[in-house]
């Protein structure tokens, strides 16, 4: 009878191990949680950012438009009989 109640206590104080500190314990799990939810966020930032290049990218597919509004945005172009005006304030 000793040597199941030794057995049983042995069982519970590994459990109880592998629980609070080994692999899989609450801490690691809580740790994982974390990162997971750290690397969902990026994700969805991610696929905001690839969702709004698309659109750019379709925009630009589209027409003539959104490739001359860039190319007076960024590249400071003027077409033919336009008169440019540099307003300093």
């Amino acid at each position: 009878m000793k040597t199941l109640i030794a057995i049983i206590i042995l069982l519970i104080i590994h459990f109880q191990y592998r629980i609070w500190i080994g692999d899989g314990s609450l801490a690691q799990i809580d740790a994982y949680q974390l990162r997971l939810d750290d690397l969902k966020k990026q994700a969805e930032e991610k696929r905001e950012r690839n969702e709004a290049l698309y659109a750019e990218v379709l925009d630009l597919r589209k027409g003539q438009e959104a490739i001359e509004e860039r190319a007076r945005d960024e590249l400071g172009m003027i077409k033919e009989d336009e008169t440019f005006f540099h307003v300093l304030e």
